[in-house]
């Protein structure tokens, strides 16, 4: 069961609240690994589009640990997709 259930590293507490479903329909983890990171993407952009002088400087770290969760999130959704998809041979 440990197997089936894989701990997100963003967690920080001792006992994993959230988990990814190792055998969940792939293109189901495709999507939620998509959608963390097209939200991340979307942020990033909006930042980018952003006029800083008035920005305040404790938004900062609010902003760099919300692009770490979507990112970090999305690319061990992507791992999880990428091992249970059919492998490909080319002869």
């Amino acid at each position: 069961m440990q197997d089936r259930y894989r701990p997100l590293k963003t967690s920080y507490s001792e006992t994993p609240v959230l988990v990814i479903d190792t055998e969940a329909d792939p293109h189901d983890i495709l999507d939620a690994a998509r959608q963390r990171i097209r939200a991340a993407s979307d942020l990033l952009e909006t930042l980018y589009c952003l006029c800083f002088k008035q920005a305040n400087a404790d938004d900062i770290p609010n902003i760099i640990n919300g692009l770490y969760l979507l990112t970090q999130d999305g690319n061990e959704l992507l791992d999880i997709a990428r091992q249970r998809l059919p492998k490909t041979t080319t002869d």
